[in-house]
Order: structure tokens, then C-alpha cells, then sequence
């Protein structure tokens, strides 16, 4: 069973010794239409509005807060509320967010490199060094670790779930997940 989730932030445990945990908010879902492989489900992310969009919101008798449409797996049987017992008696879910963009780092910030010595005389810095060997192959060899875009991908991570409120909808899951604060992402129930 899968949930769009909205990243809160950290917090960490009362109890001794305390854990990292990190909050996330399940989104308010309706669920459209049940098919063999997954259900169309709707939210609510943002004010983009189009005319599919309203087709959609007046093929389904949604209102106009449910702008945004994906298929994912569910516990549902019909069209209607998003069920969320699966996720009341999950012990591990499944975090699927989109790492923060840094866009286009040097090797330094992208790879970790060391850089060259910053003494008088040395033009070394923070470049990338030596790319390439001699004659033979004649190229630089594919997967060299260079500058370019850093961040902005998809990143999955298993986390064990603390605790869910079920009146709140919020999910305590212990350790980190990827992306910024109010980034929104999803949630499937590993165990």
C-alpha cells in the first residue's frame, strides 16, 4: 500500500537514549477509481489548475482542492476515503522523496575530492586533476567522476516506523529521509 506523504522535518525521542526520527503528514487522498494494476488517486499539491485537471475533478465529483492525480497501490476495494489501516499496523515502510538540488558542483562538492595544496604557487585548488592517461586509451574513460549536476534525483530509503496518529495522520519514522522540509513524497509499506 502506497501514501503521498509531506515531509515535516526532524525531531528526536523522548526516551533514553533518544532516536532520530523524522515526521511525515499523509496527505488528504480520494481515491477515483479502483483498477486491477493500482487505483487513481487525488490530492492536493498546489493551486495548478488546467482544463484536464477540471475534467478530471468533473469525471470524478471532486472538489476543487483535489487538483494533482496519480496511480498507486491501495487498500481499497471502491472509489472514496483513502484507508489507512495498513499503515496503523505496518512495523517498516518504503520513503521514495527527491534529494535537494545543488545543480551544476565541482568535483569537490559532488565526489568529496580532496582538492590540491592552497600554498603560494600552486595553481592546484579545488579543480578535479588529472582526467585521462596517456596514448593509450586516447579518451577519457565513461563514469569518470567529474563536475555536473549534483542532487534533484529520486532516492529511496527503509525507515521503521515509531509511531502513527491516526487523527493527526502523521507517521514517525526513525532516521532520515531525503529532500527539504514540506517536500512531498511517498510511502509503501515494506512490512
Amino acid at each position: 500500500m502506497e501514501y503521498i506523504v509531506e515531509k515535516i522535518g526532524m525531531s528526536r525521542t523522548i526516551s533514553v537514549p533518544s532516536k532520530p526520527v523524522t515526521l511525515l503528514r499523509v496527505l488528504d487522498a480520494k481515491v477515483c477509481e479502483v483498477n486491477e494494476n493500482g487505483a487513481i488517486v487525488a490530492y492536493n499539491s498546489g493551486k495548478k489548475m488546467n482544463k484536464s485537471i477540471e475534467g478530471q475533478q468533473k469525471k470524478y465529483s471532486l472538489s476543487s482542492e483535489f487538483n494533482r492525480f496519480v496511480t498507486i497501490e491501495v487498500a481499497n476495494t471502491e472509489a472514496g476515503d483513502l484507508d489507512l489501516t495498513p499503515l496503523a499496523e505496518a512495523k517498516v515502510v518504503k520513503s521514495s522523496f527527491t534529494t535537494k538540488g545543488r545543480g551544476f558542483s565541482g568535483a569537490m562538492k559532488r565526489w568529496n575530492f580532496g582538492g590540491g595544496p592552497a600554498s603560494h604557487g600552486h595553481r592546484f585548488g579545488r579543480r578535479t586533476g588529472s582526467i585521462g592517461n596517456a596514448e593509450w586509451p586516447g579518451r577519457v574513460m565513461k563514469g569518470r567522476k567529474m563536475p555536473g549536476q549534483y542532487g534533484n534525483t529520486q532516492n529511496s530509503v527503509k525507515n521503521e516506523i515509531i509511531s502513527f496518529d491516526a487523527e493527526n495522520k502523521i507517521l514517525a519514522v526513525v532516521g532520515s529521509v531525503s529532500g527539504a522540509n514540506g517536500s512531498l513524497g511517498r510511502v509503501k509499506v515494506a512490512k
